[in-house]
Formats: C-alpha cells, structure tokens, sequence
C-alpha cells in the first residue's frame, strides 16, 4: 500500500483552489443573466393573469337614489312604503 505523502495534498489543495476561483468567475458573469431571465418569465406570467383578469365580462351596476329623476321600478315587485323613523 502507497501513502502520497505531501504532494497529493498539495496537489488535490490546488485543485479545490482552482476550481473555487473558477466557479467563482464562472457565478459572476452568469448569475445577472440568470436572474434577468428568471425576472422577464415572472414579468410575462403577472401581464397573461391581468390580461386574463380584464378579460372577464363586466356588468354595469346601477344605484338608484331618492334624487333621481326617474326612478326605474319593477311593477311585479310590489308596492313601495316609505317609511319614517320614530324618536
């Protein structure tokens, strides 16, 4: 059985060393384009779902006051009774 002595740890040292930098160099120039990326798909993804949401029908409510000029009643509904608050 062979032990490898100093050299093989300074050898395998070097090589984490080397391969730290590497990654290192490697992570800054593609992080940022990662990350833009990943942003531009989020982008997309929140405009399909407001263009889907607008895309629901609207309906038109409408708020009859006592103030209004013509009021629009339903004959089949019944009589109206206003009625006044006792003290």
């Amino acid at each position: 059985m062979e032990t490898s002595g100093f050299n093989g740890f300074f050898k395998i040292l070097f090589f984490i060393i080397i391969f730290y930098y590497v990654f290192k160099f490697v992570a800054k120039l593609l992080f940022p384009i990662l990350i833009k990326k990943v942003v531009q798909k989020a982008e997309q993804n929140y405009q399909q779902q407001y263009q889907n949401q607008n895309a629901v029908v609207k309906e038109e409510i409408v708020v009859e006051t006592a103030k209004s000029k013509s009021p629009k009643s339903n004959a089949s509904i019944g009589e109206y009774i206003d009625y006044e608050e006792i003290k």
